[in-house]
């Protein structure tokens, strides 16, 4: 009697190959995400210069609101569109806030705090800015000590006879401040040390649609008192070339790090993580 037996096939599993085209499709997939999240809702952005101290220090992590005052060509992450004046869902900004602009002859980004608004009369004198006739109100604060590290090094050329050491030995930057307060209460702290060209400017009316920016720290801050050939943004600023709103520090480092990452703890500034970028309110007169 035969016995009937079932042959099992072998099975030589083979490796599977790589479907490179989908691998391809989601990476490019998760990057127009990524794009789109920086060009539409939030970006991530760094400080490289001492331009907005005493609030901002080169070295401070910081995320960027893109939604705020609408949409424009300055709004994409890369500005890779051609420069127009148009703008989506747009709103004007206002007094205080601190916005990224694109100067019109480069594609870099530049952090200032907008002084004037669309219809406002502005002019500098002694370092003070007088807006609409009025000079707008600075009162001296007590000297800001921000420490001296390897980003602020608080060097005798950018900021004479202002570098001291501690008791303790750690040297320390002694900021002469003032606080500055414009027209709806929005008010933060300024410097303003030495007496430069840009301290005084004629005064210039502000078109429609435009903004007049400036740095908090006036004596080295190229904007909208500085021409374009200077680094500077050449007088008022269309809306259409805003591109965010600087909402609040995320972490900062003191330059200390090195590319491994455990040396950044030893790095991070203390106090600055999750700070606010919003000036303060106090007493003021909306336009």
């Amino acid at each position: 009697m035969s016995e009937n037996t079932t042959t099992q096939p072998e099975t030589n599993p083979q490796a599977e190959g790589v479907d490179w085209f989908a691998e391809l499709r989601g990476l490019a997939l998760m990057l127009l995400a990524v794009l789109a999240f920086h060009s539409f809702i939030a970006k991530p952005f760094y400080i490289p210069s001492i331009s907005m101290m005493p609030n901002l220090l080169v070295g401070d992590r910081l995320v960027v609101s893109k939604y705020p005052y609408g949409w424009n060509w300055s709004s994409a992450s890369f500005h890779v569109l051609t420069r127009r004046e148009w703008r989506v869902a747009g709103s004007t900004p206002e007094y205080g806030d601190i916005v990224i602009a694109v100067p019109r002859n480069r594609s870099e980004d530049l952090i200032k705090r907008l002084v004037a608004l669309p219809g406002d009369r502005i002019a500098v004198r002694n370092g003070q800015i007088i807006l609409n006739g009025k000079p707008v109100p600075q009162k001296v604060e007590p000297s800001l000590e921000l420490p001296a590290d390897p980003d602020q090094p608080c060097d005798e050329y950018t900021f004479p006879g202002l570098k001291a050491r501690k008791p303790s030995g750690r040297f320390i930057c002694e900021l002469p401040v003032l606080r500055e307060t414009l027209p709806n209460g929005a008010n933060y702290l300024v410097i303003d040390h030495l007496r430069q060209s840009l301290d005084d400017m004629a005064e210039i009316a502000i078109p429609e649609s435009h903004v007049f920016l400036m740095g908090d720290n006036r004596d080295h801050s190229a904007d909208s008192r500085a021409s374009l050939e200077d680094n500077g943004l050449g007088g008022p600023v269309p809306l259409s070339d805003i591109g965010g709103r600087a909402e609040f520090i995320t972490f900062s480092l003191d330059g200390s790090q090195t590319w491994n990452p455990a040396s950044w703890w030893n790095a991070l500034r203390e106090g600055r993580s999750w700070s606010t970028l919003r000036p303060a309110l106090g007493k003021g007169e909306r336009k």
